[in-house]
């Protein structure tokens, strides 16, 4: 017969194999919970009524189209700062904006380079943690995986002061 602390370890080792099993893509930050709830931030107060100025001419009413009592937080932001608020339904690339675009392409575009960078990016995390199954607490392995490539800002301060190169104040270091 096995004794309690036993029984213990073979739960906790158990637990530790299953964890293992798991083939899921890691999290990154885990900046928001994944739900079917609603969005508290997407309810907004509805505009007031407007009774329209000739009764006989009424426009037609457009199936799928838009109402002026409808909320539009983006338009309604860019018309009080002074902006024209049609631009946020402009179809195609402005031509102020064609010059820049010509620029970028000068080398070719990979229309599925999202979808690449975040496959190269998913691989990496794993070659990162490949210890990531003892991970018995859902800690977050984002800056482990990437502590390699961060930059230590104090000491690249230091290192333009010290050729030169004027710089702004900093805060000063905080304990770790």
């Amino acid at each position: 017969m096995r004794s309690g602390s036993d029984k213990i370890w073979l739960f906790l080792a158990l637990t530790v194999l299953v964890s293992a099993c798991v083939n899921r893509e890691p999290n990154l930050l885990k900046a928001g919970a994944r739900g079917n709830g609603p969005d508290e931030f997407a309810v907004l107060p509805a505009k007031p009524l407007q009774t329209p100025v000739n009764y006989s001419v009424l426009p037609d009413p457009t199936p799928g189209g838009s109402n002026i009592t409808d909320v539009k937080p983006n338009a309604d932001a860019i018309t009080a700062l002074g902006g024209y608020a049609a631009v946020l339904t402009r179809a195609g690339i402005p031509t102020s904006d064609a010059g820049l675009l010509n620029y970028t392409r000068r080398y070719g575009v990979t229309p599925a380079i999202r979808q690449e960078l975040a496959d190269a990016d998913l691989a990496f995390r794993r070659r990162r943690g490949a210890l990531s199954f003892l991970r018995l607490f859902g800690n977050n392995r984002y800056f482990t995986a990437y502590r390699a490539q961060s930059l230590d800002q104090y000491r690249e301060l230091e290192r333009l002061r010290a050729a030169g190169i004027k710089t702004p104040t900093a805060p000063p270091r905080t304990a770790r």
